[in-house]
């Protein structure tokens, strides 16, 4: 066989070049998701849930608030435009992620996609406008195109594909947090699509978190680096933890802060709630203070980030407590909502470094 016929061999990871630019977007993409929480819980905080009463436009005349919506309008439409940044910086990272892993021709076709995606979602506006759903069918239409746009370029990427799906699980989650913001809206400030709205936004900011840590690391297989009974006990603590966020978002759903003054909460007992709420987070406390005994004991990879766990949930905790017995200030209450999202996110980077890569 002449050298010619031979398949190229791929150079080494760390021939691959993640440079400033991406570095730098990445960090800001995920304290941009930090951030929108927080635009998000003041929104919700001040009352300005229904500032703007329509969705994607403002008002049914203007995209802006117009100045007889006063300040809610201003909130909301704040957060609103907080989204946009949000997904200009996740687009960003996604081009320059799919640039470093496969070059320009990966860049084109998601370009393709998404302008394919355009003309759908045109198409699709048009034909469900009357029906007054032309902005949800158009977004569909546009989320679908970047989902086959996703599984196209993990396809065809040569290498570091999890960097890749992860760029591409922001974008896409950007998107339908964007349509569900609007669900809120038409639905006024529905508990649950509410809460479903803060859990997605804790997730992509989980996502992003995962990002950062997958692209410091570097390519190839994985082998767990803790004993396998650090491993068990660090996820039944991610139980612990979706188990107090779970029921933190119930109790903030039933609670006082519904987004809109007009708007009463009925259904669950928020008292109650909050009792619930704790106990999950007592367990938590628990678990983290073991798995950090034994990560410091043991010299694990955890070790640091186990700690810095440990200070954000002891914080929470204190937080959560001054707000249960202070009537629930927006000030704590917002702050307790962005303390949870990077307790969720510190938990993720934990999660990551159980495994090392193989020794070569």
């Amino acid at each position: 066989m002449s050298r010619s016929t031979i398949a190229p061999t791929p150079a080494p990871d760390r021939a691959l070049v993640f440079g400033r630019p991406l570095r730098v977007l990445a960090w800001l993409s995920f304290l941009a998701e930090v951030i929108i929480i927080g635009t998000g819980g003041a929104v919700r905080l001040t009352g300005s849930g229904l500032g703007c009463t329509e969705w994607p436009l403002c008002t049914p005349e203007s995209l802006v608030p117009l100045p007889e919506q006063g300040f809610h309008g201003i909130v909301e439409f704040g957060n609103r435009t907080m989204t946009g940044v949000v997904g200009v910086l996740a687009l960003a990272v996604l081009f320059l992620t799919l640039a470093a892993v496969a070059g320009r021709a990966l860049v084109l076709r998601a370009v393709w996609f998404a302008l394919g995606g355009i003309v759908a979602g045109a198409v699709a506006f048009a034909a469900t406008a009357a029906a007054g759903l032309g902005a949800f069918a158009f977004s569909a239409a546009l989320l679908a195109s970047v989902v086959a746009a996703a599984v196209d370029s993990v396809r065809r990427a040569p290498r570091r594909r999890d960097l890749v799906v992860l760029a591409w699980l922001v974008l896409a989650g950007v998107m339908a947090q964007a349509v569900v913001g609007g669900l809120a809206v038409l639905t006024d400030l529905n508990a649950f699509v509410v809460g479903f709205h803060y859990t997605s936004s804790l997730l992509l900011v989980c996502v992003t978190a995962a990002y950062l840590e997958r692209l410091r690391a570097p390519e190839g297989p994985r082998e767990r680096a803790v004993p396998r009974g650090v491993a068990v006990l660090t996820h039944v603590t991610g139980l612990a933890l979706a188990a107090t966020i779970f029921f933190g978002v119930l109790t903030t759903g039933s609670g006082p802060h519904s987004g809109d003054d007009d708007i009463v909460r009925t259904g669950f007992d928020a008292t109650v709630l909050a009792h619930v709420h704790s106990w999950p987070g007592y367990i938590l406390l628990a678990l983290v203070v073991v798995l950090l005994a034994v990560a410091w004991a043991r010299s694990l990879p955890t070790r640091t980030w186990m700690l810095v766990l440990l200070l954000a949930i002891g914080v929470q905790i204190v937080v959560g407590v001054i707000q249960a017995r202070t009537g629930l200030p927006e000030l704590l209450v917002g702050t307790h909502m962005v303390l949870a999202a990077l307790s969720a996110a510190t938990y993720t980077v934990v999660v990551l470094r159980l495994k090392r890569p193989v020794a070569g």
